[in-house]
């Protein structure tokens, strides 16, 4: 504005020196003159400056006389702003791929508790669509009387544990809710589910353990106690052994479950290791062997074995395997019957083990739950012939350590095929073979 005032004053100044060299009136003939250039150069900045104002984005126009000095500070401080608002929508794009990528679900919540935003995962967890629910109260789309209870509380010190069900399947969520900003809420949600599934298991899992000790510990600590009251001429050698004898099944039962229990817990604290090839006829025979004699002549055994078939693993683990196998059909098929090992290769270059026995079978419904641990399908039978219940829960662990797969088809009342299904990845051809493993040097590397 001051350039402005400026050129005005020396114009007015040149109009007064040729008014007063060439008279008056051609003097302020150009006076005249001169301030309608003026105008005109101003007009014409001026028009600039207007186009430059509707793409203000772009660097002010040059040489617009003194709207130099009044253009650039705008267009500095106008381009400051720009990048500040790019820095913070960088910012805030970050946090919500942040908010995104969190293991748990996030909502943000109205002072009336409406729905603002949530990330995808609080979205499954509660079945929510962001268009749809945006601004509707959160208590209105979780409709839960304890989580409105929970919702209508002035603080939060510990979250809420909610089961919902959505699709037919049940669902546990810890729900916590936490003030922020001005007015707002936030809440974070988890899925509990595998958590309490685990928990549950855990305690079902003490509660069989004391229930199958306590069976042999009340039998050896019953004739204990008899031996004990009773005198020394009281029992005649037979009757001693007897007892002896069946205190010593006893503490079989309870060893055979210690040892069991030992191998579960191996098998899921260890790390997976690459191991190497192991000659699974050998393992098979030492287990075949322990299953005879079990079997003790009852039953009549088909072996089929593929001698030149390895699979890369840890031969004390496929050992464990591939004697519970056995094993398992000794104890659930009736004398008389028959029983099926096979080892041999799958169309898909595979391998697998199958135990075929003629036993009592297994209703569908019971299939799901047979590597459970201390699930069975006849407790009587099995416990009569010395069974833990984890001989199928090992195996699954085993068959899992080694990239396989445990299948078990049966047909109540006509028997069951037991088969571990090696992928093409763990079969070592001779070409491949690098040594023969060690067999099992006694019987409980095989148990």
């Amino acid at each position: 504005m001051s350039k402005t005032l400026v050129s005005i004053a020396l114009w007015a100044l040149g109009g007064w020196l040729l008014g007063a060299w060439l008279g008056p009136a051609t003097g302020w003939a150009f006076f005249a003159l001169g301030l309608l250039l003026m105008v005109l150069i101003s007009g014409l900045q001026l028009s600039r400056i207007a186009r430059w104002v509707s793409a203000i984005d772009e660097p002010p126009p040059p040489s617009v006389g003194p709207w130099d000095e009044i253009l650039a500070p705008i267009y500095r401080k106008l381009k400051q702003n720009r990048l500040d608002l790019q820095d913070r929508a960088r910012n805030f794009h970050r946090a919500l791929l942040a908010a995104e990528a969190l293991p748990d679900g996030a909502l943000t919540l109205a002072p009336d508790k409406s729905l603002q935003w949530c990330n995808q995962m609080a979205a499954g967890h509660l079945g929510l669509d962001l268009d749809r629910d945006r601004g509707h109260s959160i208590l209105n789309i979780v409709r839960a009387p304890e989580f409105a209870r929970y919702a209508d509380q002035d603080t939060w010190d510990r979250p809420l544990i909610l089961h919902l069900e959505r699709g037919g399947l049940a669902r546990t969520l810890s729900l916590h809710l936490a003030p922020y900003g001005v007015g707002q809420f936030l809440m974070v949600t988890r899925d509990i589910t595998q958590i309490e599934r685990l928990e549950n298991t855990r305690k079902d899992f003490v509660a069989n353990v004391s229930h199958e000790m306590r069976t042999p510990l009340t039998v050896l600590s019953g004739f204990v106690e008899t031996l004990q009251d009773m005198p020394g001429d009281a029992l005649t050698d037979e009757q001693r052994r007897h007892y002896l004898d069946l205190m010593a099944q006893q503490a079989h039962n309870m060893q055979a479950l210690v040892a069991d229990l030992l191998t579960l817990s191996s098998l899921e604290s260890t790390p997976n290791r690459e191991g190497a090839p192991v000659l699974v006829t050998a393992l098979v025979r030492t287990a075949l062997a322990q299953a005879q004699a079990l079997s003790a002549g009852q039953h009549t055994f088909d072996v089929r074995l593929d001698e030149t078939l390895r699979i890369l693993g840890q031969d004390t683990e496929l050992a464990s395997a591939v004697g519970n196998l056995l094993t398992n059909a000794v104890r659930y098929t009736p004398a008389g019957g028959a029983i099926t090992v096979l080892w041999e290769s799958t169309p898909d270059g595979g391998a697998a083990y199958r135990v075929r026995d003629t036993g009592i079978g297994i209703e569908p419904a019971d299939i799901p739950r047979l590597t459970e641990r201390f699930f069975r399908v006849d407790r009587g039978r099995s416990r009569a012939t010395g069974g833990t219940g984890l001989g199928l829960a090992i195996a699954k662990h085993v068959a899992m350590r080694h990239e396989a797969t445990l299948d078990i088809r049966s047909t109540p009342g006509k028997g069951s095929v037991f088969s571990i299904l090696f992928p093409a990845a763990r079969v070592c051809r001779p070409d491949d073979l690098l040594r023969a493993p060690a067999q099992p040097s006694s019987p409980a590397q095989a148990a």
